[in-house]
């Protein structure tokens, strides 16, 4: 057990402010050099080793490519009571850079994780902090093979903040920083290989069976589908591959397919709907499809307690947020998936963008490498080491936090 400490708000503020503060300029470099060098998932090697080197000159032992995950990291502090988690994503996105603001990302769990840690050797206060290095969201979704691989066994909260633009908080206000607490919806990748026959485009085309036809097909079915879905599902999907000379009936076509939809029971029928739209046009076709299920992430579930003390604890820096947004975004997480086996957090914190654009646009990776969108990661950091001290310290607010989580679970 935690225990409950006797340190006051005032105490933990002066003492986490006044570790961050210390090593802003270095986290500053390290994000930086983050954004200047953006890296696909799984690919993130200089961001793995400039964040595990920045680490170690703090001290940390740090295990790196951790859980068998080559781009993956984690380090541990404290000992005693129970473990906060921090999650670290620095993956980019194709072409555009760092415009799901990843970087920020990272430098926030970072300061966090320092802050924290540091917060609590000074004043002697059991608690134990864990730091992780998660690649590759924007993909695979690694926090899901790490989960699985026991990466978060015995963590008794996790939290991470995601930039976004003003436009997204949901607060209806014309200022506001950010939401504590959003539903994010679960999210089921796939992906179809149609395989049927070549044949002479022009000479003798009844010979041959068109994959490409296929593909098409499926395309057309599901936006058919889309009208009979429900207002929040959303389905997605692109054409990968297939032949390239004009006048020979392609054999193979291979497409990618995502389904979303806000919990994970109604994603799964959305998904079984799909699947139908894509053996329905290999059917037609008569090719044969063999279709593979990629990663499944987990809609958000909110914990209360978490969203309260984050909000209280950022408006000491100045900050207004709206505690739980009434929208639910569109987009998934693997955080999703974490948040599924243990109370979590997923802020939102938003930075300024040229005429408001939000992320997974070129636009945003700009404004995600200027000094204000790090200066706000920088207080996000700082909030979410309160919340993580608040955790750690008090049995009753811990309490609140585990009740909270197995209310939403059981709902």
């Amino acid at each position: 057990m935690g225990g409950d400490s006797s340190t006051s708000a005032g105490d933990i503020k002066v003492e986490v402010d006044a570790a961050i503060d210390s090593l802003n300029q270095r986290l500053r470099e390290v994000n930086r050099k983050i954004w200047e060098n953006p890296e696909l998932g799984e690919q993130e090697f200089m961001a793995h080793d400039t964040l595990c080197s920045f680490l170690e000159e703090q001290g940390y032992a740090v295990t790196r490519s951790a859980y068998g995950r080559p781009t993956a990291f984690e380090v541990l502090s404290g000992s005693g009571g129970r473990l906060v988690n921090f999650n670290a994503e620095y993956d980019c996105l194709p072409g555009i850079g760092h415009a799901c603001g990843h970087n920020l990302i990272a430098t926030s769990s970072v300061a966090a994780f320092l802050g924290l840690s540091m917060s609590l050797k000074k004043l002697g206060v059991p608690g134990r902090v864990q730091l992780l290095g998660t690649p590759d969201e924007e993909g695979s979704g690694a926090k899901i093979k790490l989960l699985e691989a026991g990466a978060y066994k015995g963590v008794d909260a996790s939290m991470m903040a995601h930039p976004i633009s003003g436009e997204m908080s949901g607060s209806g206000d014309a200022v506001n920083d950010g939401v504590a607490g959003v539903r994010m919806i679960a999210r089921q990748y796939l992906s179809a290989e149609y395989r049927g026959k070549n044949a002479h485009a022009g000479g003798n085309p009844w010979k041959g069976v068109n994959a490409l036809d296929s593909a098409v097909a499926a395309y057309n079915n599901i936006s058919l589908l889309r009208q009979q879905t429900a207002p929040d599902d959303r389905i997605h999907n692109v054409l990968l591959e297939s032949e390239k000379t004009v006048n020979v009936i392609p054999a193979y076509a291979k497409a990618a397919y995502q389904a979303r939809s806000p919990r994970l029971a109604s994603l799964k029928v959305l998904t079984a709907r799909v699947v139908n739209c894509i053996n329905a046009a290999a059917l037609a076709t008569g090719t044969d499809v063999e279709i593979t299920y990629g990663a499944l992430y987990a809609d958000v579930v909110l914990n209360e307690t978490i969203c309260g003390l984050y909000t209280d604890h950022t408006a000491r820096y100045g900050q207004q947020v709206t505690n739980i947004s009434p929208i639910i975004v569109t987009g998934s997480t693997d955080q999703g998936n974490v948040s599924q086996a243990m109370p979590s957090l997923h802020s939102m914190f938003c930075i300024p963008s040229e005429d408001g654009v939000g992320p997974h646009n070129a636009a945003f990776a700009k404004a995600a490498g200027t000094d204000v969108a790090h200066d706000k990661a920088i207080i996000v950091g700082k909030t979410m080491a309160l919340v993580g001290f608040d955790i750690l310290t008090k049995d009753d607010v811990y309490k609140n936090v585990k009740a909270d989580w197995e209310k939403a679970m059981a709902a």
